[in-house]
């Protein structure tokens, strides 16, 4: 994926830092909001795989962040909802940054001993 020179020349290393498959499709659809795309439109303009496109809407459909009707997704209307969700990844970004990531294989490791 490329991004605008601009955006290069002006962010900080951190601020140019991947963003993941949902936050790119939340950014998309928020940006666009006064319209509603099919998965294969939303892949293109946010370079996402095609192949991860749906999973990756299907998720947050779970989550009440996005609608979806027919072949059509857009974003939710509820507001709370996606300030909620925000408030979420940040505060996880924040400890991210502050205690490292959490691996996976721990956290079942810690939770198999607990249930011995």
């Amino acid at each position: 994926m490329s991004i605008d020179i601009n955006r290069f020349d002006e962010k900080s290393p951190e601020e140019l830092e991947e963003i993941s498959n949902p936050e790119l499709v939340l950014r998309f659809l928020w940006e666009n909001r006064d319209r509603a795309w099919k998965a294969g439109e939303i892949a293109r303009r946010t370079d996402i795989n095609e192949n991860s496109i749906h999973p990756v809407l299907s998720r947050l459909e779970d989550r009440d962040l996005v609608r979806h009707k027919g072949t059509y997704w857009a974003i939710t209307d509820d507001r709370n909802r996606l300030q909620q969700a925000f408030d979420v990844h940040r505060a996880n970004q924040l400890f991210n940054d502050l205690y490292g990531q959490e691996d996976r294989d721990e956290w079942i490791e810690a939770s198999e001993q607990q249930t011995e």
